[in-house]
Order: C-alpha cells, then sequence, then structure tokens
C-alpha cells in the first residue's frame, strides 16, 4: 500500500462488522433483499449504499450508523 504519512488507511466499517458476527456477503445480501456483488462492492469501497440502506445495514448489524 503506497500512502504518504498523513494519509490514515481506510477501514470499511461494514467488513469489519460483518467479519466480527461471522456474517457473509450471502447473508447481507439476502437480507437486504440485493445481490451479493452490491455487498461486494460495499466491503471493497467499490461503491458505496444509499443513506437509507446503510441504515437498515446498521439496523440488521446491531450497530449505530
Amino acid at each position: 500500500m503506497n500512502m504518504e504519512s498523513n494519509e490514515k488507511p481506510i477501514i470499511n466499517r461494514i467488513k469489519v462488522v460483518l467479519m466480527e458476527q461471522r456474517r457473509t456477503n450471502k447473508w447481507l445480501a439476502g437480507t437486504l433483499g440485493k445481490d451479493c456483488k452490491t455487498v461486494s462492492k460495499w466491503r471493497t469501497n467499490t461503491a458505496q449504499p444509499e443513506l437509507e440502506t446503510l441504515v437498515k445495514i446498521a439496523e440488521y448489524l446491531n450497530v449505530d450508523a
């Protein structure tokens, strides 16, 4: 990873919480009615969920949005 000294690594909270709770992309996708590829993009910061979806994710994972 090529970072300058003032850059911080990007931490994907969805990825971290899913790992902590031993949940999968497939579980989250099924729970939200989304495609697994969409959830994968969220986990890799290729795309971001809409605010409404982010609130639902937080509710399903029992974390603060």
